[in-house]
């Protein structure tokens, strides 16, 4: 207990939380919806790589499509960020670049976790995949 309470105020769970909230809701939960999905198949995937090796495979294949699923929510998510600020911006006129930092900035954090979404599960595929090679 008391260590999840030093995790949960520790400064990067407040600062991901923070920029959570600032990525948007609807892209930002549906990926880390797939981050979680994606990571449930891995661990099903290691929990049966002894007793069904057929099934590990599926739940790898499963994992790398979650995994890339949310990594194109992430992109989808930035490109539908970046035009809406691209309209603020025309109907705004003339805008500072610190506005146009900001803006950016907040388009890309779908990207940033989608690309964590893909990354953290296909470590764990590469190492399912490679005891299952051995």
């Amino acid at each position: 207990m008391m260590a999840l309470l030093l995790l949960q105020n520790s400064g990067i769970f407040s600062t991901l939380k923070k920029r959570f909230i600032e990525g948007g809701p609807f892209f930002m939960w549906l990926i880390l919806i797939c981050l979680l999905v994606a990571l449930t198949f891995l661990v099903f995937g290691f929990f049966s790589f002894k007793s069904n090796i057929e099934k590990s495979k599926k739940m790898i294949s499963l994992a790398s499509d979650v995994s890339i699923l949310g990594l194109v929510f992430g992109f989808l998510g930035s490109t539908i960020g970046m035009i809406q600020a691209f309209d603020a911006i025309e109907a705004i006129g003339d805008v500072s670049t610190s506005m146009m930092a900001g803006g950016l900035k907040v388009a890309f954090l779908t990207t940033v976790f989608g690309a964590i979404t893909f990354i953290l599960p296909r470590i764990g595929i590469i190492v399912l995949k490679a005891l299952q090679k051995a």
